[in-house]
């Protein structure tokens, strides 16, 4: 048995669910092929770059949430 610091609640595990919505940008970048091409251009930008682009910004979005999740 654990004992808690004063003025910390227990860790609740079912919120670690969210901790898998921190794979989904992995995965997204991971699979290079599907992203590997120039067209459709976004503003003169090959798909190829906006897409990563866009994934960096997607996964702060997520690791926010996992934080307000988690917190």
């Amino acid at each position: 048995m654990a004992i808690e610091p004063a003025g910390r609640q227990p860790e609740h595990r079912a919120h670690h669910w969210a901790r898998l919505l921190l794979l989904v940008p992995f995965i997204a970048v991971l699979w290079v092929p599907f992203y590997n091409s120039v067209d459709p251009m976004l503003f003169g930008v090959p798909f190829f770059y906006w897409y990563q682009l866009l994934w960096i910004i997607l996964g702060a979005v997520l690791i926010l949430i996992v934080y307000r999740v988690e917190h």
